[in-house]
């Protein structure tokens, strides 16, 4: 985001005047947060998505172009980092980032995203601020040119290039960052990849469909399975109907040959066989 040279909104003659009369710390630069769509899609996908990984680690505090104020009573000393990870700070919505009240924990992680508006001296200005201001890790993404860069405070309070940023992973927030053609792709620590809101909704609506399919398939196996059953217990029942019968047949065939058998002794013993 291009960020203008701010003037000192008060100056030492000023502030003895006015001591009495509260500072004011605007909650807006005036500034657009993304000069093309191509970076306002960067900012919003990685801002996102580390707000997924917020909503899994508590005290995990992830704006996107929110005004920081590192020094209490200066409010010209500011800047609006496209995204801010402040560790140790709830999550919740605020205004702006006022040092003082956020137990004096200066953001960790800062990611810029160049536009072609972004000029050298604006650039080096932010890096002094960020290094001043206690910043852990600085990334910078040219999706023009598709080049990233990124910064680690070493021992001895400085930020130091990172030779090597594909395949490099975030030492706070644990996430990859790898280049694709000229594309910046960020992976969470499990190895899922930060996906746009588009490309999120898209795997949703596959997901749903693949449920609804295999609920579908499950109703439809569940259905042929229940008419099986059916079946089968309508067949063993007419087994054991005709067994039951081919039983009372042959009870009553035995009944009457028994029945036979007798008469016939009653005859011979009549004289009359």
């Amino acid at each position: 985001m291009t960020v203008a040279t701010v003037p000192r909104l008060l100056d030492p003659e000023s502030r003895i005047q006015k001591a009495n009369e509260p500072i004011l710390y605007p909650e807006s630069d005036g500034l657009p947060m993304a000069d093309n769509k191509k970076q306002f899609r960067v900012i919003s996908t990685i801002e996102g998505n580390i707000e997924i990984l917020a909503a899994q680690t508590p005290n995990l505090f992830v704006p996107g172009d929110l005004l920081w104020y590192p020094v209490e009573g200066r409010p010209d000393i500011r800047q609006a980092p496209d995204i801010m990870v402040a560790f140790g700070r709830s999550n919740g919505d605020r205004g702006s980032y006022r040092q003082w009240e956020e137990e004096n924990i200066a953001p960790q992680v800062v990611f810029e995203i160049l536009s072609p508006g972004n000029r050298k001296k604006e650039m080096d200005d932010k890096f002094a601020f960020y290094e001043r201001y206690g910043v852990e890790e600085y990334y910078i993404y040219d999706p023009d040119r598709g080049r990233l860069r990124g910064w680690l405070r070493d021992e001895n309070n400085q930020l130091q290039p990172i030779a090597r940023m594909s395949g490099w992973r975030s030492p706070r927030l644990n996430i990859r960052f790898d280049m694709e053609g000229l594309d910046l792709q960020l992976y969470f620590p499990d190895g899922r990849p930060f996906l746009t809101f588009v490309e999120m909704e898209q795997r949703q609506r596959a997901t749903e469909e693949r449920i609804l399919e295999a609920t579908e398939s499950a109703l439809e196996a569940r259905e042929q399975a229940n008419e099986a059953e059916e079946r089968a217990q309508s067949e063993a029942q007419a087994r054991a109907e005709a067994e039951a019968k081919a039983q009372s047949e042959a009870q009553a065939r035995a009944e009457a040959e028994a029945t036979i058998k007798e008469l016939q002794a009653k005859l011979r013993a009549a004289g009359l066989l």
